[in-house]
């Protein structure tokens, strides 16, 4: 589908915000609860944080919980949530054995995987950048335990196409001029709090501005049980870079707004910067 075929009327989408623990069948549960909620806030498409099944006590830990891409409880749970409430969900982020081009036991890639309300699979996005961070007591290198993916993911929704991003990828902008046109980008996330304060709603207003889109952003949001504090305000953001909606509080929630194609043509339109492009 091309957006010259998408659907002209606003389109529902929710952004989940979660405090994910160690305990992943704790962490469906409560996923399941905001997803139903999202639904019956008539959302037709729900995005999940980054590691919304897992945050384990140690980053090793997410290698006991990973799967083999195509069968899983993660997985499992993704698709039937996504035929039970007729919803497209993007499934945050789960833990990916690596199998090719060779095994490595060592690490995981840390997967988007798209389910439509069919319960189909539809895209798959492996994050490309990984977080690395050292700042007094807080320091975080996700290369020891994720192998980073290399292809740029985008898919077509029923309103347009829609970019595939994971959290550390919104530092970096050439990322999404890769995508090309999209009518949507998403950013599942578990920003701490130290860089989320600083940058989170600063970097998110930029990409929509710069792209003239729409960005949602599904965060993880508050004390971990493993001691780990991070930043959430989920939001979604519209084509001129203004907040539609946003979660200013931690601890779990759904931030929900509409998806409108008339807005993006409306800001294409009045200021054509997306046109103006030089440099590809």
């Amino acid at each position: 589908m091309s957006d010259r075929h998408a659907i002209l009327t606003p389109f529902r989408v929710s952004a989940l915000q979660m405090v994910s623990t160690p305990e992943r069948e704790r962490n469906l549960d409560e996923a399941g609860r905001l997803i139903a909620q999202a639904a019956g806030e008539g959302a037709q498409l729900v995005l999940l944080p980054e590691y919304f099944c897992f945050m384990g006590h140690r980053e090793a830990d997410k290698l006991a919980i990973r799967e083999t891409y195509g069968d899983g409880p993660i997985q499992r749970f993704l698709a039937d949530s996504a035929r039970r409430h007729r919803v497209w969900i993007i499934g945050g982020t789960l833990p990916l054995a690596v199998t090719t081009p060779t095994p490595d036991h060592a690490r995981v890639l840390n997967t988007t995987l798209v389910f439509d309300p069919e319960g189909v699979e539809r895209a798959r996005y492996d994050k490309i950048h990984l977080f690395n961070f050292e700042k007094g007591s807080e320091s975080f290198d996700e290369a020891r335990t994720i192998r980073p993916g290399s292809e740029v993911c985008v898919f077509d929704a029923p309103f347009g196409r829609v970019g595939l991003s994971v959290c550390y990828d919104l530092r970096f902008p050439e990322l999404y001029r890769r995508m090309g046109d999209v009518a949507l980008i998403v950013v599942p996330s578990a920003f701490t709090y130290t860089t989320g304060r600083a940058h989170w709603e600063t970097l998110l207003r930029a990409r929509a501005v710069e792209n003239q889109c729409y960005v949602l952003a599904a965060a993880q949001g508050g004390t971990h049980e493993n001691g780990r504090r991070t930043w959430g305000h989920s939001m979604l953001i519209d084509p001129w870079g203004e907040i539609v909606g946003q979660r200013s509080d931690e601890g779990p929630g759904v931030v929900t707004g509409d998806i409108d194609r008339a807005r993006i043509d409306e800001v294409r339109r009045s200021l054509p910067a997306w046109r103006h492009r030089v440099l590809r």
